[in-house]
């Protein structure tokens, strides 16, 4: 059974489309990149995934899987760094799903914490303010937080971006070490020879889908270029359109 099945789908916001008529499956246990230019949808797909988004058209199927099954690791851009919350504290944030917001942390919790924190290589920081963390340590903070979460599907947007080689190789490990326990793992890459070197399926996104399969066989110079010219060419006004490609007025 698919861990995730797209029919149709097309997500946006206001009623203006980012990603247009996506079908497919992704299977358990599967290592996924999603690449594609700026402006490609990538962040969006990812958060219609998640559940943030509501598809204009079409649907997301989650299988069997719930809101608790799924981990999702934002961009660091949105995190509010300024709020005075310990890596210690936001990292427990994980926990949430199962304590709830207010919920005590106990023995057990903590624990589980502190394990997730010297699991990114933060020994010492649960105490700093993640206003005061750099980059790269923030980056692991985030890391952390979805290790707690032990979620069966794992949702990375631009996990490895703007941070220094050794924190790339060490984050790397974890999503390799994920996708070993059978975790489906997708993430939102830049990186092309990351891609090409790690990742068993790539999905080439420029609004649309422009080609989906084994690493290999879809990250070709002809589909960049293909998924470049997609990206140029997309009217950012446009409505939504239905299944026969047809523009729905707003």
């Amino acid at each position: 059974m698919a861990a995730l099945h797209f029919h149709n789908v097309t997500l946006g916001y206001d009623r203006h489309p980012a990603v247009h008529h996506l079908s497919g499956e992704v299977a358990p246990g599967t290592l996924v990149a999603v690449i594609g230019p700026n402006g490609a949808g990538k962040s969006t797909l990812l958060r219609g995934i998640v559940g943030i988004l509501r598809p204009l058209d079409g649907s997301i199927h989650l299988g069997s899987l719930d809101a608790r099954d799924i981990a999702y690791l934002p961009q660091s851009a949105e995190i509010d760094r300024s709020f005075p919350i310990s890596v210690f504290d936001f990292v427990g944030t994980g926990l949430w799903r199962g304590t709830g917001v207010f919920g005590g942390i106990g023995k057990v919790a903590r624990e589980k914490i502190l394990r997730a924190i010297a699991s990114v290589g933060l020994n010492g920081f649960e105490n700093r303010p993640i206003g005061t963390l750099s980059g790269g340590q923030m980056q692991r903070v985030l890391f952390a937080r979805v290790l707690l979460q032990d979620a069966s599907l794992i949702v990375l947007d631009e996990p490895f971006n703007a941070i220094d080689s050794k924190t790339t190789a060490d984050l790397l490990a974890l999503v390799k070490r994920w996708h070993g326990e059978g975790r489906t793992v997708l993430a939102a890459l830049h990186d092309m020879e990351m891609v090409r070197s790690h990742f068993t399926e790539t999905l080439v996104l420029a609004r649309g889908p422009v080609a989906w399969g084994p690493t290999a066989e879809v990250l070709t110079p002809e589909n960049l270029l293909v998924a470049m010219r997609m990206c140029e060419a997309f009217d950012d006004g446009a409505a939504a359109c239905g299944e026969d490609g047809r523009s729905q007025a707003a």
